[in-house]
């Protein structure tokens, strides 16, 4: 029985051996992400424009690694800032602290907190770590580091990845989508 063992693992190690590796040129190509990646929280807005965090601290409360810290503040009806009484007047994620689980996802009530597809965000400062309110919004391109190499080079924010499609969640994210493969089918009708 362990020869038979050892055959079909030796047979499992040869067929990779002359199996030609996938090997992805990052950072010159984007890697392609599946459309659940969990990266860089987004805080997003209303159509209106109006954020659609209400300060409640229940992202706060839900998370296992205590990374999230919300300040709330009174909304003013005559220059609101969320759709509800409350804002957040402070709302800071500690990105050393987070472990990218969404659970503070799932305890948004509103969908203000929504796991985005950014994953770049190694950085040399602590201070640097800790995104703000105005480092989440759903606007801001790319994570701190990406922000401050193209500030530094003149260049715009370039992402590493690429998606199938954006998430309904992540309303007024702008990825960079996959170009859709065309099926052979096509190819063939188009030939005809």
């Amino acid at each position: 029985m362990s020869i038979l063992a050892l055959a079909q693992s030796l047979g499992i190690t040869l067929r990779s051996l002359f199996s030609k590796p996938v090997t992805v040129p990052y950072p010159d190509a984007p890697i392609a992400l599946k459309p659940r990646f969990h990266g860089r929280h987004v805080l997003t807005r209303h159509p209106n424009g109006l954020e659609k965090c209400i300060g409640c601290s229940l992202c706060a409360a839900a998370c296992p690694a205590y990374a999230i810290y919300v300040e709330a503040a009174e909304n003013d009806p005559e220059h609101p800032v969320s759709a509800g009484e409350r804002y957040a007047r402070v709302y800071e994620i500690n990105m050393l602290r987070c472990i990218f689980c969404g659970l503070c996802e799932e305890a948004c009530p509103t969908g203000a907190i929504v796991m985005g597809y950014d994953f770049e965000m190694a950085d040399y400062r602590y201070s640097d770590f800790v995104y703000g309110k105005e480092d989440l919004l759903v606007e801001v391109v790319g994570s701190k580091p990406q922000r401050r190499e193209a500030e530094y080079t003149g260049r715009p924010v370039r992402r590493g990845y690429q998606v199938p499609y954006v998430r309904p969640e992540l309303e007024g994210f702008k990825a960079p989508l996959a170009p859709k493969p065309q099926r052979e089918e096509e190819d063939e009708h188009e030939s005809a």
